[in-house]
């Protein structure tokens, strides 16, 4: 057995939300469109599966397909913003709804659906 002191995790290189086939034009909508995302080509190897990537910083979001598909709830990607009140403006002015969460003290961070039902927690950096 290895021991686990000697691998050191150095970070996190992507998350990935799952969305139903057929989902590339409305992930590159909101993804790419509301939320400002850079799309990445994926690997040709990956294309025939659909779906598409998007870069947030230095890190990734990969929208994958699932079937049977079932949005996470639950389970979700945070991301850092800039300015989150006019992220939740721009948000709101195309009728994607909006929780506010003031759960933890001095944190401002929201909470929205990707077009596929997948929760996604939006954070004031």
């Amino acid at each position: 057995m290895v021991d686990p002191r000697s691998v050191t995790i150095l970070g996190i290189d992507h998350a990935q939300v799952a969305a139903p086939r057929g989902c590339e034009a409305e992930a590159r909508a909101f993804y790419g469109g509301l939320l400002g995302l850079e799309e990445l080509e994926k690997p040709e190897p990956l294309r025939g599966r659909g779906g598409c990537w998007f870069r947030a910083g230095t890190h990734e979001l990969h929208v994958g397909i699932e079937e049977p598909f079932a949005p996470a709830r639950k389970a979700h990607p945070g991301f850092l913003v800039d300015d989150l009140a006019a992220l939740t403006e721009r948000l709101r002015g195309r009728g994607i709804e909006v929780t506010p969460d003031e759960t933890i003290p001095g944190v401002e961070r929201a909470y929205v659906a990707d077009p596929f039902g997948n929760r996604l927690e939006l954070r004031q950096a």
